[in-house]
C-alpha cells in the first residue's frame, strides 16, 4: 500500500537508519546489547540496562501481543481522516521491547489486551516503510 504524500513521513536519523533500512525491506530490527543480550527497543546509542555501547542490529521475530490499545474516532490531522477508526496499540515484541503500533487487517472492535499479532508493513515512500501489526495467522 502506497501512503499518500500529506501523511508526514518520518526522517531517519544515525541512530535509528539501520531500523528504517530494515523497515524498507519488510524485516523488523531491534537492537541487542552484546555485553548483557538485553534486547530493546527504540534505538538508542548505547544498552538501556547495562549502559554497554556494545550495540547491535539483529532481525526479531515479527510476532507480539497486544498490551494495551485505544480506538481513534477523531483524527489527529486531516491527513488521517481516511483512516477512521483504527487502532493505536502498545504491543510487546516476542522478544521483550514494547513499541507503539497500529493493528490493522481486523475491525477495531475485535482487538483484545493478549491478542497474538504479527509484523506487516506498510510502504509510505520510496525508503520508508512502517511496521504495523495484524492479527497472527499462524
Amino acid at each position: 500500500m502506497r501512503i499518500g504524500e500529506d501523511k508526514p513521513i518520518p526522517t531517519p536519523t544515525s541512530e535509528t537508519l539501520p531500523y528504517w533500512e530494515g523497515c524498507r525491506q519488510h524485516q523488523l530490527r531491534i537492537q541487542r546489547c552484546s555485553g548483557c543480550r538485553q534486547y530493546q527497543f527504540f534505538p538508542r546509542i548505547y544498552c538501556s540496562k547495562c549502559f554497554s555501547e556494545r550495540i547491535e542490529w539483529v532481525n526479531a521475530s515479527g510476532r507480539a501481543k497486544v498490551l494495551s490499545f485505544t480506538i481513534v474516532r477523531r483524527p489527529v490531522s486531516p491527513a488521517f481522516a481516511n483512516d477512521l477508526p483504527y487502532v493505536v496499540a502498545l504491543v510487546t515484541l516476542e522478544e521483550g521491547p514494547q513499541m507503539m503500533t497500529n493493528i490493522i487487517e481486523c475491525a477495531p472492535e475485535d482487538v483484545m489486551i493478549g491478542m497474538p499479532v504479527e509484523v506487516t508493513f506498510e510502504d509510505w515512500s520510496e525508503t520508508i516503510s512502517v511496521p504495523k501489526f495484524r492479527p497472527h495467522r499462524g
